[in-house]
């Protein structure tokens, strides 16, 4: 077996990045919460960027719901906790990465310790998990820390950033206080305000946000993990340049279209309000 070396196993990446650059990118350390649809994604390609340090945090183990779309799901990792197959998975790219893992996920309690030393937040967890993404997003405002988060809606990828003395996650959702059903629907518009993913959904019935179920495809989650990746190379080299909530971007790669968005007041925009009240009626939650 061919012995590990740092330097030749992240050589590729020189050229889009600098020697100095690919070193700063060793020292980083970025969190992930949720390792499911996309966090696992996100992991790994950011481990193929040469970043050295890792926090990730997932409570779930692995099923077959979760071949379709889930890095690290398959008939060998069934059964088995998420964060541990995907921290192997990392290592076997990088056997010198350190992860700090959290097998309890996030909770109000272990905030503290989850963002010690933590250069930038990526978002993975779970479509549902409501108090854990206020929460958490909450704690990167407080703290200064930079936060992404990339969804995958169809065959696409939405990307909101939220960097430290811009626009907070509550101010673009205004989700605070509400039920679950409606933080799911001013969740579901923020996200994507173009909505470029709405026009091939070819079975309303599949999306039922009172069970906490809806379909999702692996090109959603593989193109949310490029943008991730290229959004946190900028942030982590303060190079290039970073669109911050209420600016958003979606790209749909099922009608080959780029939409950017920019929604000042974020879900108390009039667009966004309409696009709430509609989403309401065709979903059936009036």
């Amino acid at each position: 077996m061919q012995a590990f070396d740092y330097d030749q196993a992240f050589s590729r990446n020189l050229g889009w990045v600098r020697d100095a650059e690919q070193s700063r990118l060793r020292q980083a350390r970025v969190a992930i919460a949720g390792l499911g649809g996309v966090g696992g994604f996100h992991l790994l390609t950011l481990a193929r960027l040469g970043i050295g340090h890792f926090t990730i945090a997932d409570l779930d183990v692995f099923e077959v719901a979760n071949f379709n779309r889930q890095a690290g799901a398959s008939q060998a990792t069934v059964g088995r906790a998420k964060v541990e197959v995907l921290a192997e998975m990392a290592r076997d790219i990088n056997p010198e990465c350190q992860l700090a893992l959290f097998p309890d996920g996030v909770s109000k309690d272990n905030l503290d310790e989850f963002f010690q030393g933590v250069d930038l937040y990526v978002d993975g967890l779970d479509f549902f998990a409501f108090e854990a993404r206020e929460r958490v997003f909450a704690y990167c405002a407080e703290h200064r820390i930079p936060a992404i988060t990339v969804a995958p809606l169809g065959m696409s990828a939405a990307l909101l950033n939220f960097l430290p003395g811009g626009m907070t996650f509550e101010d673009y959702f205004q989700v605070a206080g509400l039920p679950d059903l409606e933080k799911a629907v001013r969740f579901l518009v923020g996200l994507a305000p173009a909505l470029l993913h709405r026009h091939y959904l070819v079975d309303q019935t599949r999306v039922d946000l009172k069970s906490r179920r809806g379909p999702s495809t692996p090109m959603a989650c593989m193109l949310c993990a490029g943008v991730a990746g290229s959004e946190a190379l900028k942030l982590l080299l303060d190079r290039g340049r970073v669109l911050a909530a209420p600016h958003g971007v979606q790209f749909d790669g099922y009608r080959n279209k780029l939409a950017r968005t920019w929604r000042p007041g974020g879900n108390r925009n009039p667009i966004n309000r309409l696009a709430i009240a509609i989403a309401r009626h065709q979903l059936k939650l009036d």
